[in-house]
């Protein structure tokens, strides 16, 4: 399949497939009882896990790295299967809840935990960095600090497809977050975060676009953007991770925030970004490994390495010359 057709055709259609969808799912969603849709949902999770192989090779082959060889055969396909269940039934709620905008409102669905660290950091009004990693339930993660009542900004790629671009902002903005778009943005999220706003950042995945370093993640050098260390040394800001979980028993969430991780200055501000980013890599393993079935283990995180980033950044040298 040539590149220009996946780029022109294939690509398009199926963003305008996707955003159909999630329209005529925020219209009929209401009338339909929601556990008949998270069982339906869960169910058709299951069956495009089964026939999703190469993604099943990848899931198994990210957990053995993370925790090494399974102790008991099938342990991590069933983890897996239980990725995908809990990313469709999250994703579901996510559109559900889409007129719940209050924390009362979120309260029937939602317990708040650890609150006190978030608010302990944001009276210092120096900012917050919501360090927040890429659960299954990460919009609801990114929603819940201004639903909270905290001011917060968030920042995100854009879509190319400005109908859903526009949607997925829309979800975020109508419960208080302001949206920042990724395009040398680092300027304005100091000046957010000196005013002793929130900042939802996320360092967990591989991405040779964003400035970072090889830093140990579940042992093994994971090339990590190193954006929170950098606004935490500009700011001042404290960094406090915080992750949504789900509860399968009986469909709720939970919200929980953990104490503030403390900024430690080295010698140098090279030392220094390291050193602390290696501390929130390690947060992120905590997080992570509490709940292994709800972190999203078809991510490549391991996939950039030096020579291949070497390699993208002379090729993008290039293209600028």
């Amino acid at each position: 399949m040539s590149s220009k057709l996946k780029k022109y055709i294939i690509r398009p259609v199926r963003k305008l497939m996707g955003y159909l969808l999630l329209r005529s799912f925020i219209f009929l969603g209401p009338f339909v009882p929601r556990k008949f849709l998270l069982r339906w949902h869960g169910y058709v999770a299951k069956c495009a896990y089964l026939l999703s192989k190469k993604t099943q090779q990848t899931i198994i082959h990210n957990l053995t790295i993370a925790f090494g060889q399974e102790v008991e055969k099938g342990t991590y396909f069933d983890i897996g299967k239980r990725v995908f269940v809990s990313i469709a039934k999250s994703n579901t709620d996510y559109v559900l809840f889409s007129k719940l905008k209050t924390r009362e409102q979120f309260s029937r669905y939602f317990r708040f935990e650890g609150e006190e660290y978030l608010k302990a950091a944001y009276e210092k009004g120096r900012g917050v960095l919501c360090l927040v990693p890429h659960t299954t339930t990460l919009e609801f993660s990114a929603i819940m600090p201004p639903v909270m009542g905290y001011k917060t900004n968030g920042v995100s790629s854009r879509i190319h497809f400005e109908p859903l671009n526009k949607l997925m902002i829309n979800f975020r903005e109508s419960r208080g977050m302001a949206n920042i778009i990724h395009n040398h943005s680092f300027n304005i999220l100091v000046e957010r975060l000196k005013k002793g706003e929130c900042l939802i950042i996320m360092i967990d995945q591989d991405s040779m676009n964003i400035r970072g370093e090889f830093i140990p993640f579940f042992g093994k050098d994971a090339y990590t953007p190193i954006g929170c260390a950098r606004l935490a040394i500009a700011t001042g800001a404290a960094v406090v991770p915080m992750y949504t979980f789900r509860n399968d028993a009986d469909d709720t969430y939970v919200f929980r925030i953990l104490p503030e991780i403390p900024f430690v200055q080295k010698e140098t501000e090279a030392e220094t970004i390291t050193y602390n980013t290696k501390k929130h890599n390690e947060a992120m393993e905590q997080i992570i490994s509490q709940h292994p079935d709800q972190w999203v283990w078809m991510h490549r995180r391991w996939l950039t390495t030096p020579d291949s980033l070497r390699q993208f950044l002379e090729k993008k040298k290039k293209s600028k010359e």
